[in-house]
């Protein structure tokens, strides 16, 4: 999927005018990868809620798009590792304490700008793909619909832990992943209103003015990058099934 080259840093951007009325600041596979997860998170509890309705007595979509998500996971930890500079693991991820002091600066006053994810916002962002990962994998282990319906991997459950691998899959949306996402939307939203760092309008367009980032003036864009996401997701898919037939699950049935 990758070259000999590909292994090595990106290269710096090169010279940019702060003329500019805008940098770049995240790749198009990055963009798609966030609201395509968006959007299939969106539809988890209607597809199970309103399977009936919608003609679904055995939960194939809810199941199917709970598959979608794992694949988007994979891909994106692959992404952290092939992808755009912001987009990049090593571009992001920093210790408690950097975040600890992001949060501090933040309350005494201290102006500090990120052309990616701040310090304290990669937690959350770890946090959100976390949650939604464990909730995901458990819908591969339960029965439901009065044991007519089941995950591909439900008989790795023992019988004593069905119900209570049901509880933990109902319950990590309500309590877990839904306070997550309202925690990240004000954040968002109060960057953008009070701070002015249009973080929503960046992540559909993949650019921010042209400021001083500590992360960097602008993003450097991986080569080949939509070849390299394709490639990417095929492998996030293969991983995602290939593993579970590996386990013995059969995913489509």
């Amino acid at each position: 999927m990758t070259d000999a080259a590909d292994t090595t840093p990106l290269a710096p951007s090169p010279p940019v005018s702060r003329a500019a009325e805008s940098v770049r600041a995240w790749d198009l596979p990055t963009r798609l990868f966030h609201w395509v997860f968006v959007a299939a998170i969106a539809c988890t509890w209607p597809s199970f809620q309103y399977a009936e309705r919608l003609g679904d007595p055995t939960l194939k979509w809810h199941r199917y798009n709970g598959y979608a998500i794992l694949v988007l996971i994979v891909f994106r930890v692959i992404w952290g590792f092939v992808g755009s500079s912001t987009s990049r693991w090593s571009a992001f991820l920093r210790s408690p304490l950097q975040a600890f002091g992001y949060a501090r600066d933040q309350v005494t006053g201290v102006e500090r700008r990120f052309l990616g994810h701040n310090p304290l916002g990669t937690y959350l962002v770890l946090a959100m793909l976390a949650a939604v990962t464990a909730q995901a994998v458990l819908g591969l282990l339960i029965t439901e619909q009065n044991d007519t319906t089941w995950g591909p991997l439900y008989q790795l459950v023992p019988e004593a832990m069905v119900k209570r691998v049901q509880h933990w899959h109902v319950q990590g949306l309500y309590w877990v992943i839904l306070p997550l996402i309202g925690l990240h939307i004000s954040a968002n939203s109060l960057y953008a209103l009070v701070k002015h760092d249009p973080l929503i309008r960046a992540m559909i367009t993949g650019r921010k003015p042209p400021l001083d980032y500590e992360d960097g003036y602008q993003a450097v864009i991986a080569r080949g990058v939509m070849l390299r996401a394709s490639g990417a997701l095929l492998v996030a898919a293969g991983v995602v099934f290939g593993g579970i037939m590996l386990l013995g699950g059969k995913p489509f049935y």
